[in-house]
């Protein structure tokens, strides 16, 4: 089946053209535009970087069409932050969910509409193709009730739905499958550690989210890019008073302006790595915050999956992805020389270079590193909803 993977953001469209099937994947195409609506948009195909003059999604979708077969998709999937308690699943998409989805919009307000953006585009200029969204909280519908509230005044759940929801699910759910197949088990326990600009740590237990450490939006857990990850509440209100800030200030501050970057001043994570190993006297404040950073980093990954190993009770892998999972070897050294103790044991040549078994042989838990592929997870949860719907609607046809 051929799917076209949509991901929308505020102001760009990432997109993969995929054949999907039991024997085979096969991307045909793929690529980004960025910046749409601004002066310095460009379009990333085949290998080449072009600036270009594309005003809004539909524009951008229009442009995608241009380069693959209309003819040929057979069903478009969308990445959905946010489904809310509503959708613990992927769904094909109509008028309900894209209601829904427009709804759901005040818990992922950076997120959602542009989302939605991408399917209205599509379902404007190919309203014969069937869309699927596909909800990166879908995955963590299964965390218990006793993970995913807050010791908040009950009505405030039951009010506006304030709970843990996750997010990078459809990635941990890849990660998943994949460590199913690389184990040789039909049921696992796995601490999946996505990494990059953004990141969560999950526990996985019999192949069920179990608990993970973005809650009820995504600034929530580990340190991040630019995210503070997890801090005590009372600093907002302390900031508000001490800096006279507005709440959407602070917001700002610790979304936009924390993490790595609040700490060595770039978000960059090969630039504060080099930073740490400079020798140069000049730069020696950069390399104290570089250090710094690196250090709190796997320290609040390390807590995570110290908690999450007690929770799930035996774990067969700690398994690291995203963009700084996948290739940041030192953050991974420092994050599993603190779990020695637990006799789990790293192979530093396996680790530098960056192999899938990180692990040494005799380590109690084994450590993985496998890269995600969200793009292809959509293609596959796509191809899976269209599919079950047809044959659903077949079988209730009335002969």
């Amino acid at each position: 089946m051929k799917v076209l993977v949509i991901n929308s953001g505020s102001s760009s469209i990432k997109f993969e053209y995929i054949d999907v099937s039991k024997e085979k994947e096969n991307v045909m195409l793929k690529g980004m535009i960025d910046n749409i609506g601004f002066k310095g948009c460009t379009i990333k195909m085949l290998g080449k970087q072009d600036s270009c003059t594309i005003k809004n999604h539909e524009e951008g979708i229009q442009y995608i069409l241009s380069h693959v077969p209309r003819g040929n998709i057979e069903v478009i999937g969308h990445r959905v932050v946010h489904g809310g308690e509503r959708y613990k699943e992927s769904v094909l998409i109509d008028d309900d969910v894209i209601k829904t989805i427009t709804e759901l919009a005040d818990l992922a307000p950076l997120h959602n509409p542009a989302n939605l953006a991408g399917i209205l585009a599509c379902k404007k200029i190919l309203p014969e193709i069937p869309q699927v969204a596909v909800f990166d909280t879908a995955f963590h519908a299964t965390i218990p009730k006793e993970a995913y509230m807050y010791a908040i005044p009950y009505k405030y759940y039951e009010k506006y739905g304030i709970r843990k929801y996750g997010f990078h699910g459809t990635s941990h759910h890849y990660i998943m499958l994949e460590s199913m197949k690389l184990l040789g088990k039909n049921k696992i326990n796995i601490i999946s550690c996505h990494l990059g600009n953004g990141s969560s740590v999950c526990a996985i237990k019999e192949n069920k989210s179990f608990d993970t450490s973005m809650g009820f939006t995504p600034i929530a857990g580990i340190m991040m890019g630019t995210r503070s990850g997890d801090l005590d509440p009372g600093i907002i209100t302390f900031l508000e008073e001490k800096e006279n800030l507005t709440f959407d200030q602070v917001e700002k501050i610790l979304n936009k302006n924390s993490g790595l970057l609040g700490i060595t001043g770039t978000n960059d994570m090969r630039t504060i790595w080099a930073a740490s190993k400079s020798d140069d006297e000049k730069n020696k404040q950069s390399k104290i915050a570089a250090n710094l950073a690196m250090d709190m980093l796997a320290y609040d990954i390390v807590k995570y999956i110290g908690s999450y190993a007690a929770a799930l009770g035996k774990v067969d892998a700690i398994v690291f992805t995203g963009g700084l999972g996948e290739n940041a070897f030192y953050i991974r050294k420092k994050v599993i020389d603190y779990l020695e103790p637990m006799g789990v044991l790293l192979d530093d040549l396996r680790n530098e270079r960056n192999e899938i078994i990180i692990s040494r042989s005799v380590s109690s838990i084994k450590v993985l590193v496998i890269p995600t592929n969200e793009e292809l997870m959509i293609a596959k949860e796509a191809a899976y909803t269209y599919d079950i719907s047809k044959y659903l609607k077949k079988k209730t046809a009335i002969p």
